[in-house]
């Protein structure tokens, strides 16, 4: 027979007799039964640019089927009870991914709604790779208007010539101006614009939608945000990037999932805890070809933006070894300052004058200090690199990470793979992104914030009038559910437990901001603004390095 006219796996599928329902069925033969086969080797070449030793060793699972995962129960949890069929045309349309992550898992994927806010260079990659995935709707929010340094790394905002392209984005919404190339991906699915800001949303906003990730925005949105997702049990992420740096965040609150793998020769058992955030929760076995396969079902658990990305520290597999220490990018350190600035400084300020440069220093030598680095991975020269990259978009960054984001949103939403826990740091010089667990001590998951509506319309410790209750600032610059401004009084407050003392944590974290710190001296001052006389870092780094946005060091007396 003439190759040409041999069928493909799709045209095999749609040459199956009807079932009951009226669509063909799908022979799952059809699918390669081994992730390492020539056929998957073609579609996943080389690794992924995430290392993290905790995962390094779980092996894909079988792409085919998803099995149902057991609860410690024994219940079949209700979002893999809720298999939707998907139709022929479906099939032929998303073929190649199908024989990567499953049917059920491709089912799962057409059910979801998520919402995108933010619409610049990294939302961009997201949307694209989320919706060329087969999402069933992505909601695009964002309030501000096209600029012309839009244009250079956000392909949705220049479609076409680029003279036309600037006559006809520049000055419309950002989510408006994306939208018509995004439904030109897939027009299966449906792409929503929402033009207003996110702070006028109340909680129940985010209740439609199974995934909430938010992107280049300041600390204390992310924190509202989060806060909004917590009390619908709803998945979120936070991401952002400045030049060659970026970062990923994620909350998933307690997170189910399967790994299939060969069995060893140890069994695995289970109920069993693996980390402090991971458990065993099931383990079943099957026979394929003579060998056995067995399918673990873990659950994670993981910490709010508000712990992770300030009171956090490093897991105890870090701290108890110099060697890994050392090897914690500085741009850990970096970020956490930079976010402490923006919220000690105007709203969307960056680093720019003589005094600016001096806060940042100091912040990012108390917060390298917080995390127990040793001072010498902190050099002034990576601190002059990383202010140099602060509020740019590079299209590459944006596209490596904005691709493993959307990766693993697929792998939550399919539950086939280990999932992010909870941090990514990506360094674009070194294209290292480094997953580092942040928790604080105590509670995780579910637990850790209180949802329920009775903590809402009674509580005491609200963020928000209700009832009466006063408010209660979040963050340094006092933002938080007021009756005026950041949510309206219709979505109501947001309930906080007390049990785990959030308000206390941040009480004492201000009190420690206003605080003298004892080992930081004051920062090296800069004869020229960084606009007027660049500036450079000595070879040998300071006890408490000062740098400016580029240039040459500072001469000391």
């Amino acid at each position: 027979m003439d190759p040409e006219q041999q069928q493909t796996g799709a045209e095999a599928a749609r040459a199956q007799a009807p079932n009951t329902s009226g669509e063909p069925q799908f022979d799952p033969s059809f699918i390669p039964q081994i992730p390492n086969s020539d056929a998957m080797a073609g579609i996943l070449p080389g690794q992924s640019f995430i290392s993290d030793p905790m995962v390094a060793n779980l092996s894909m699972g079988n792409p085919s089927m998803m099995l149902p995962m057991m609860l410690a129960n024994g219940q079949v949890p209700q979002q893999v009870q809720e298999a939707t069929s998907i139709s022929a045309d479906e099939i032929a349309l998303y073929d190649r991914q199908i024989r990567l992550w499953g049917m059920a898992a491709q089912a799962k994927i057409q059910n979801a709604n998520i919402l995108l806010i933010t619409m610049r260079a990294l939302a961009n990659e997201v949307a694209k790779n989320l919706v060329l995935a087969g999402v069933k709707s992505i909601t695009l929010l964002d309030s501000a208007t096209v600029t012309e340094a839009d244009l250079g790394a956000q392909f949705f905002q220049n479609d076409g010539d680029s003279n036309d392209a600037t006559q006809s984005h520049v000055g419309r919404n950002r989510a408006e101006a994306a939208a018509p190339a995004l439904r030109k991906l897939n027009p299966r699915v449906q792409v929503h614009v929402d033009a207003e800001g996110v702070k006028t949303k109340g909680p129940s906003y985010f209740a439609s939608f199974d995934i909430v990730i938010a992107t280049d925005l300041d600390p204390d949105s992310f924190n509202l945000i989060n806060t909004a997702t917590r009390i619908n049990g709803k998945a979120f992420y936070a991401a952002g990037t400045h030049g060659m740096f970026g970062f990923i965040f994620s909350d998933l609150i307690e997170h189910d999932f399967v790994i299939e793998r060969d069995a060893g020769n140890v069994a695995t058992h289970a109920p069993q805890q693996e980390t402090r955030t991971r458990s065993i929760v099931s383990v079943q076995t099957k026979k394929d070809g003579g060998k056995t396969i067995e399918s673990v079902a873990k659950r994670e658990l993981y910490s709010t933006w508000f712990l992770a990305s300030d009171i956090a520290t490093l897991p105890d597999e870090y701290t108890a070894s110099k060697r890994r220490l050392r090897a914690v990018t500085p741009a850990l350190s970096c970020l956490r300052a930079l976010w402490e600035f923006v919220q000690v400084h105007p709203p969307g300020g960056l680093p720019a004058t003589r005094d600016d440069l001096k806060l940042f220093t100091q912040l990012a030598t108390q917060k390298h200090k917080a995390l127990r680095l040793p001072s010498e991975t902190l050099r002034p020269e990576f601190l002059r690199a990383f202010l140099q990259n602060l509020g740019a978009e590079v299209a590459p960054v944006a596209a490596v990470l904005g691709g493993q984001l959307a990766q693993d949103v697929i792998n939550v939403l399919g539950q086939r793979q280990q999932p992010i826990q909870n941090t990514v740091i990506f360094d674009g010089n070194t294209m290292e992104g480094l997953v580092y667990a942040l928790h604080p001590e105590g509670i995780l998951g579910a637990n850790l914030l209180s949802s329920t509506a009775a903590d809402v319309n009674g509580a005491a410790g609200v963020m928000g009038g209700v009832g009466g209750v006063p408010g209660v600032p979040i963050g340094v610059n006092g933002l938080g559910m007021m009756d005026q401004g950041i949510f309206p009084p219709n979505g109501g407050g947001f309930p906080l437990n007390n049990g785990l003392g959030m308000l206390g944590l941040e009480q004492q974290r201000q009190q420690q901001l206003s605080q003298p710190q004892e080992g930081v001296q004051p920062a090296i001052p800069v004869q020229q603004p960084p606009s007027q006389q660049p500036v450079s870092a000595p070879e040998q780094p300071p006890q408490d390095p000062t740098v400016a946005a580029s240039g040459q060091a500072e001469p000391t007396s």
